[in-house]
């Protein structure tokens, strides 16, 4: 479940800490009822990046393709193949 506090809690970084290792999930942080900040452990902020990454590399490696600009391995074998023999 997403965890909101306002941000005078921050004030108890013991506390704060525990709760984000406890929930193991971000935790958001509201000024005058608005968001204000996100605050989470190290191994979700580990987990959340890697999974950002993978998205990036991913939407990299589909703009590529539709690009042409990475060849079928099998068919650029055959073809130097053809080209140079053996």
């Amino acid at each position: 479940m997403t965890k909101i506090i306002p941000i005078r809690d921050l004030k108890n970084t013991s506390e704060i800490s525990e709760l984000c290792h406890k929930e193991k999930s971000p935790i958001f942080v509201t000024k005058n009822g608005y968001g204000d900040l996100v605050v989470m452990s190290y191994s979700v902020f580990e987990k959340q990046y890697d999974a950002s990454k993978l998205l990036i590399d991913l939407r990299q490696v589909y703009q590529q393709l539709d690009s042409n600009m990475i060849l079928d391995a099998q068919a650029t074998l055959e073809k130097m193949l053809a080209k140079y023999g053996k």
